[in-house]
């Protein structure tokens, strides 16, 4: 008996380290509640619909187009009396623009005489869960069917 608690003496714990094991054990348990905390809210923005930081440039990009296709609009408006598409536009010199897209977003254009439309129509099978993008002679961008 006497060779028994002379080994269990060896690994007798002082008090401060026990209040150590327990902080550290405790500290493991919150870290790992809130990573899960944190995966879980991930998986939840995901499965919202959510877009990645790409889409969400691409976006930005596709309503500044659309902005810059109004403001040619009006200024060649201003200039024939009439509003015009998107392809005169861009011969007339009034909209300075390469492709008629954007990150595979494609842009159309109805106008009359008094009014226009400029529409920005979303890649939905590339994209899912994006939609259409319009504005038209209020200036205001919209969702379009």
């Amino acid at each position: 008996m006497g060779r028994l608690s002379s080994v269990f003496s060896r690994f007798r714990w002082n008090r401060g380290a026990c209040m150590r094991l327990f902080g550290l054990l405790g500290l493991v348990i919150v870290a790992a509640v809130v990573g899960l905390l944190y995966k879980s809210h991930l998986e939840g923005l995901k499965a919202a619909g959510v877009a990645t930081p790409t889409q969400t440039v691409d976006i930005v990009g596709v309503k500044n187009d659309l902005i810059g296709i109004a403001q040619a609009e009006r200024a060649y408006q201003a200039e024939n009396g009439k509003y015009t598409s998107l392809g005169e536009l861009v011969s007339s010199g009034a909209l300075r623009m390469e492709k008629t897209g954007r990150a595979e977003y494609t842009y159309e254009v109805t106008a009359s005489e008094q009014d226009f439309r400029a529409v920005a129509h979303c890649p939905a099978a590339t994209f899912p869960g994006c939609t259409n993008l319009s504005i038209d002679q209020t200036m205001e961008i919209q969702t379009a069917p």
